[in-house]
């Protein structure tokens, strides 16, 4: 007797099925496939591939209105509306948006696929663009809101349809291991002293890469006595809720390995939900899956501007989940209000 075996696409009706609720990002991981993969197996119906063109693609993503951007990570979510204003997207490797609402960097070097997706919900469709990395997993999502113009969407969808719309994607394996070199093999001394004549905070990456240092290494071999300090995994949520608290303007900082999506404004109504901690406000969501928080560090940088404080988390790999500091830009200082609450977090959670 003959046994047919079942298509990717059946696989993933029968969980649906057994779990109707089941988010795709899930759906491929308990199928040991990519999103990418899953979402190609509906191909010349709700998803429509698009072509590679994404530097031309998310210059019209403006012309779009009013959307809600996603980016995130295996631990975090980030979802910001506003409309995509003041691109630079011209250098080749690396890209900007810069407005109140949607701050991105994007880094192109992953990216390989796009996606206009047509979701049925209730009953109405939501619809969104969504890109994807060479291995198939998401880099970020643009999702239409009732303010946005769907005309302009199917007109991107036509403009850049892709002649492939073949329900199987090809996808190849990216190493992201990070090696640390053995702390001997370090000059301290000439690290810490760059450290202490940091003027931009952004010189900070130049810095733990000329000295091939991992990030979490970088911390625990900071200056001395206070530039980072290691507090416990309960530092986030009591940062956010002092924050909601004193109702102050923060930024978050959430990335994945082609993008990093920025908040500034308020963090307000934080609520917890099975293991995920979540900011839930009209214009801004958070989602922070706190079990993964493995290490978290509060770390000072002096800048021309004066000193700037962050808490920045990390997961059991050491890659960094989400960073946040006070409101600032270019030539204004560091809020006091969020400096003080760093240094009670600091008291409270010190490790």
């Amino acid at each position: 007797m003959e046994t047919k075996t079942k298509s990717l696409k059946e696989l993933w009706d029968e969980l649906k099925l057994n779990n109707p609720h089941i988010r795709i990002r899930n759906a491929a991981a308990e199928l040991g496939v990519s999103e990418a993969e899953l979402l190609a197996t509906l191909c010349g119906n709700e998803v429509i591939r698009l072509k590679p063109d994404f530097k031309n693609i998310l210059k019209e993503i403006e012309t779009l209105g009013k959307v809600m951007a996603l980016t995130r990570n295996d631990s975090v979510v980030h979802e910001r509306k506003g409309v995509y204003k003041n691109a630079s997207l011209d250098n080749e490797h690396v890209g900007l948006f810069v407005g109140d609402d949607i701050d991105l960097r994007i880094f192109f070097s992953p990216w390989a696929k796009a996606f206009a997706v047509t979701e049925k919900i209730k009953d109405s469709n939501r619809y969104s663009i969504q890109f994807f990395a060479k291995d198939g997993e998401a880099i970020h999502k643009v999702y239409l809101t009732e303010q946005s113009n769907q005309e302009v969407f199917h007109q991107i969808i036509e403009k850049y349809k892709h002649n492939n719309q073949l329900t199987n994607e090809p996808v190849e394996k990216i190493t992201n291991e990070i090696n640390e070199l053995p702390d001997s093999d370090i000059d301290v001394e000439a690290f810490r002293n760059e450290w202490l004549k940091l003027k931009d905070t952004h010189d900070f990456f130049g810095l733990v890469k000329k000295h091939q240092l991992t990030r979490t290494q970088a911390l625990r071999l900071a200056p001395l006595p206070n530039y980072a300090v290691k507090v416990n995994s309960l530092a986030l949520r009591k940062t956010l809720q002092k924050v909601s608290e004193q109702n102050l303007d923060i930024m978050v900082f959430v990335g994945n390995k082609g993008m990093i999506q920025i908040h500034t404004g308020k963090a307000q109504k934080i609520v917890e939900y099975n293991d995920w901690l979540n900011v839930l406000d009209p214009e801004f969501n958070l989602h922070v899956k706190e079990e993964d928080l493995h290490q978290s560090w509060i770390v000072r940088k002096p800048t021309v501007d004066g000193m700037v404080t962050a808490l920045e988390c990390f997961n059991q790999q050491g890659e960094q989940i989400i960073q946040l500091f006070g409101k600032r830009k270019p030539g204004i200082p560091e809020l006091d209000a969020w400096r003080k609450l760093m240094a009670e977090i600091e008291n409270e959670n010190k490790i």
